[in-house]
């Protein structure tokens, strides 16, 4: 089989049992104004518009990209297209303005609730369709936290609830509060961890997964080998273990089977590699939306293609040791991570 080189419209999916219907692929735009150095807005922004041509309408942001700036650059597009798209924003992280590598993760209500109305106006809305706890304190009881989201559902600022690098346990004690429409954690090639317990329980609880860095932060495209090298200064990717050093090297070595079905279907390795997610929901039996990041429009179309390519039962075996090999951890601190408390 080969990919088409046609860009027709993407089908879509439901997140959660009475969630939203979105494409069934969705944009990531942290990278549109933060973590991966420098942007081009002009770029970004028709970005934004053809992803929307193609059929992408869950769009996904956090309060911490760019402390704000990002929310402040999805604004403009969320009011052109206010009825057409799903915007998805997270709270949590809170970052300390004089030095912006420090964080902590708050959960407490209040927080939460100071959070919300600081998107809504950032974002120059009156609703969030789908709003994420980012990271899971655990001072934090989770039914606390989940029942002052659920206030803002009552109140009508929220629509859609969603969790972010939680854990099976986690994710039944807060769907016990409120409904949880969708679970963002990492999920591709390189990180399968959530398939232990996450996976399983959003599953029997009718919830949408929403896989980040599907692409493994473009490691998965063959893009580039070593972040110390290739990549630049500002780049966060160059203190993540697994794009350094000795690691970046044992890990290039893991994309020969990408390459090998990449070929067989005509397609690049970052179709395969998105494919290959967006198969999981088959797999596991539970909606898949992957958010794969971008700021550029051919990449893009790159991108909503890969959701119509089939991978053989034959090639799915191939590409599953894939992850058992992969050297070193996602993040530096895996304990704010679901992996990092199961």
């Amino acid at each position: 089989m080969t990919v088409e080189n046609t860009y027709g419209e993407i089908t879509t999916a439901r997140l959660g049992t009475h969630g939203p219907e979105v494409g069934v692929q969705g944009l990531g735009c942290m990278g549109m104004s933060f973590a991966y150095g420098p942007t081009d807005a002009e770029e970004a922004r028709a970005t934004l518009d053809r992803a929307l041509e193609l059929g992408v309408t869950l769009y996904d942001t956090a309060d911490v990209y760019a402390m704000g700036e990002n929310e402040k650059f999805l604004a403009p597009f969320l009011k052109a297209h206010r009825d057409e798209i799903v915007l998805a924003t997270k709270f949590a992280l809170a970052v300390d303005p004089d030095n912006p590598t420090k964080r902590r993760i708050d959960n407490s209500p209040s927080y939460i609730r100071s959070s919300v109305e600081a998107s809504l106006r950032r974002l120059g809305t009156d609703a969030i369709d789908l709003y994420y706890m980012h990271r899971r304190d655990p001072d934090v009881p989770i039914e606390e936290a989940v029942g002052a989201m659920a206030d803002l559902v009552t109140a009508g600022k929220v629509k859609h609830l969603g969790l972010s690098e939680v854990t099976g346990d986690e994710l039944r004690a807060a769907h016990a509060v409120h409904p949880i429409a969708a679970v963002q954690s990492e999920w591709s090639l390189f990180s399968r961890d959530i398939e232990r317990g996450v996976v399983p329980a959003a599953a029997a609880l009718g919830v949408a997964l929403v896989p980040y860095s599907p692409l493994g932060r473009g490691f998965l495209t063959g893009a580039f080998v070593n972040a110390d090298k290739e990549l630049g200064e500002d780049d966060f990717r160059r203190q993540q273990p697994r794009f350094t050093g000795a690691n970046a090297t044992a890990n290039a070595a893991l994309l020969a089977p990408v390459r090998t079905v990449a070929e067989a279907h005509g397609a690049s390795l970052g179709q395969v590699a998105l494919a290959w997610v967006q198969q999981q929901s088959a797999v596991h039996g539970l909606p898949v939306v992957p958010i794969p990041g971008t700021r550029k429009r051919v990449r893009v179309e790159e991108n909503t293609a890969a959701t119509r390519i089939t991978l053989s039962d034959e090639e799915l075996a191939l590409l599953a040791p894939i992850a058992t090999n992969v050297a070193g951890d996602r993040y530096a601190d895996m304990t704010f991570t679901s992996a990092g408390r199961e």
